[in-house]
C-alpha cells in the first residue's frame, strides 16, 4: 500500500515541478500564481501547499536542480585550469550563463536562498549547493583552509550581487565578477605569503 501512495506522491511532486518550471519559464516569477500551477498541475491548492508552501517555495524547488547542475558543470570545468582566479572563474561561469535564461526567476531564486524561511526544506538544499560551490572555490586556491574559505565566501558573496545586480548588462556582469575575483584571489595569496 505505501509502493503506491509513494508513487502517487512522487507523482503530484512531479507534476507540480514540471507546471512551476513551465510557467516560470514562460511567464517569469512575478507573472505566475500558486493558483495557476495548481491547475497546470491537476492538483489542488491544498496538495500545491503541501510540497512547497509559497511561491517562493516553488521557485526554490524549480531552480535548485538547475543551480546545482551548474555548480557541478563549472567544477568540472575548474579541475582543468592552473590560474587560481582563472579556475575559480571558470567555476563559476556556468552559474552566470544560467542566470542569462532568465534574470527576474534568478533574482527570486537568490532573494528567497537569503531570505527565505530558516527551516524550508527547498532552501535548505539550495544552502547546501552554496556551500558546495564556496567548498570547490576554496578548494582551488593555494592557501590555507581558513584563508581559503574566507576567500570563497566572498566569491559567492560578489556572485550574488552580480545575480541580483538589475542595472548591469550580462557582458557587465560578467566582466565584473571576473574582476572581483582576480582581486579577491590576487588578495588571499598575497595575505598567504606575508605569513
Amino acid at each position: 500500500m505505501s509502493g503506491r501512495r509513494d508513487r502517487n506522491k512522487q507523482d503530484k511532486r512531479d507534476r507540480i515541478l514540471a507546471a512551476a518550471r513551465d510557467l516560470f519559464a514562460e511567464r517569469g516569477f512575478s507573472g505566475v500564481t500558486t493558483q495557476q500551477i495548481s491547475e497546470r498541475a491537476d492538483v489542488a491548492a491544498g496538495t500545491l501547499f503541501r510540497y512547497a508552501a509559497t511561491k517562493g517555495e516553488l521557485i526554490l524547488m524549480v531552480e535548485n536542480d538547475a543551480f546545482a547542475a551548474s555548480v557541478d558543470d563549472g567544477i568540472a570545468r575548474a579541475r582543468a585550469i592552473a590560474d587560481p582566479a582563472e579556475a575559480v572563474f571558470t567555476l563559476v561561469e556556468p552559474v552566470l550563463a544560467l542566470a542569462e535564461r532568465n534574470a527576474e526567476n534568478t533574482m527570486a531564486y537568490q532573494r528567497e536562498l537569503l531570505f527565505g524561511g530558516a527551516d524550508e526544506p527547498h532552501r535548505q538544499e539550495g544552502i547546501a549547493v552554496i556551500v558546495r560551490l564556496e567548498e570547490a572555490v576554496a578548494a582551488l586556491l593555494p592557501v590555507d583552509h581558513a584563508a581559503a574559505y574566507i576567500a570563497a565566501r566572498s566569491v559567492f558573496a560578489v556572485l550574488h550581487l552580480a545575480l541580483v545586480s538589475a542595472s548591469l548588462t550580462p557582458v557587465e556582469r560578467t566582466r565584473s565578477v571576473r574582476l572581483q575575483i582576480q582581486q579577491i584571489v590576487r588578495g588571499a595569496t598575497a595575505s598567504e605569503e606575508r605569513t
